[in-house]
């Protein structure tokens, strides 16, 4: 089966959302403002269509792209690359997309989750299938807590998402203008609302410098902190290294820097971190996510999905398949996904789902084949704001 066209669309998402974090602004783009906008790909071979989705947010200094860019990437770069290809031949596109454009995550990511629900749609199985099965066919999710200047306020959000969703797994936001003792308070009053039974991480968003960040870990000690997210700059690898060596007992993840492959190397060779954040949208999509897991696998370090941005069913269920592709002993528990699923955020553009959060803080792994997910073409149609075909 061979591409014979591809379609772009920036579609409208009306802020549903205000989540914060350190060193960025909301993950939501304001209304009519196209470069927070999600970007919707469409894979035409032989009658079938693969879709593919992103929502780059354009408003960080780790992740640049923006919508724009994106369709840019695609109308210009790769979806002439597509044009006569056969939809299996990932490999090779993807070489020519390193000679021809090199980076460029989410443009990638987008075509790399329409490619694998076409490819899944051909051969009528769905996309952990392709990846070697659904090794964890039940994903449980973490949410990810909006900084507050107000413990209180953080407090209230999570109790209200365990009354709400049934969801164990929590990573609160940390690293604002108060400092690292607030939020080694937040933490406490946060331990002590929930009680024992949940999991508490902290994402800093390279907020802390070295010396604060032991100091806090070391204050969290009677806090049961699970991990602690890239607390210092993605390119001090020799702090991180350090942090590792003097903390006990709290897994230290790295995120900012892991975009490519020699990310992952080098964490596992500065012995930076006890495990790597996955982010599928940043990295470039699944098949880069499962390269970037083998060399975690083989240094026995673990993988942390992330994604709390993600408010696609379509990018979500792209992450739920490379997820339940993994083992349970390589990964950390909780997809950061939540946001994108049924029960909790609707997706305008799927308006029938059973992609859906469950009362237990769950969710099944779709098995329809492809990603699973149903998109109603005719709400694309409505809500494009951008749209641009390539062709021969």
């Amino acid at each position: 089966m061979r591409v014979d066209r591809v379609e772009l669309f920036v579609t409208d998402l009306p802020a549903r959302l205000r989540r914060r974090s350190a060193g960025s602004g909301s993950d939501t783009g304001e209304p009519g403002d196209v470069m927070g906008k999600p970007v919707l790909v469409k894979v035409f071979a032989d009658g079938l269509v693969g879709y593919g989705q992103v929502r780059p947010t354009g408003r960080n200094h780790w992740l640049p792209d923006t919508s724009l860019s994106v369709v840019a990437t695609l109308r210009d770069y790769y979806g002439p690359l597509l044009l006569g290809a056969d939809i299996t031949d990932l490999e090779r596109l993807w070489t020519e997309f390193d000679r021809t454009l090199p980076g460029n995550g989410p443009a990638r990511a987008a075509i790399d989750f329409a490619l694998h629900d076409l490819i899944g749609k051909a051969y009528g199985v769905p996309v952990h299938a392709l990846l070697g099965g659904a090794a964890r066919p039940e994903i449980p999710l973490e949410w990810s807590v909006s900084l507050s200047e107000s413990v209180e306020d953080m407090v209230h959000a999570s109790v209200d998402v365990i009354e709400r969703y049934g969801i164990s797994n929590f990573s609160l936001k940390a690293g604002g203008p108060a400092g690292w003792r607030q939020d080694v308070r937040m933490l406490g009053a946060v331990r002590e609302a929930l009680g024992a039974d949940v999991t508490i991480g902290l994402d800093a968003n390279m907020a802390w410098t070295v010396g604060e960040t032991i100091r806090a870990i070391n204050a969290m000690a009677d806090f049961d902190v699970s991990y602690v997210e890239q607390p210092i700059h993605k390119t001090d690898f020799v702090g991180l290294a350090r942090v590792r060596s003097a903390i006990n007992g709290v897994a230290l993840i790295a995120d900012e820097p892991i975009i490519a492959l020699h990310d992952v190397l080098r964490i596992v060779r500065a012995d930076a971190a006890d495990a790597v954040c996955i982010k599928l949208a940043k990295i470039g999509g699944i098949r880069q996510a499962r390269k970037m897991t083998t060399i975690a696998e083989a240094a026995r370090i673990q993988v942390n999905v992330g994604g709390a941005a993600v408010m696609s069913q379509l990018e979500a269920a792209a992450i739920a398949h490379y997820y339940a592709s993994v083992p349970a002993q390589h990964m950390l528990d909780g997809a950061e996904f939540v946001f994108a699923l049924a029960g909790v955020l609707a997706d305008p553009l799927v308006p029938e789902t059973d992609f859906a959060i469950r009362a237990d803080g769950h969710v099944a792994v779709p098995t329809s084949p492809g990603l699973g997910i149903r998109v109603d073409d005719n709400a694309v149609k409505e809500l494009a704001l951008v749209s641009e075909v390539v062709t021969g």
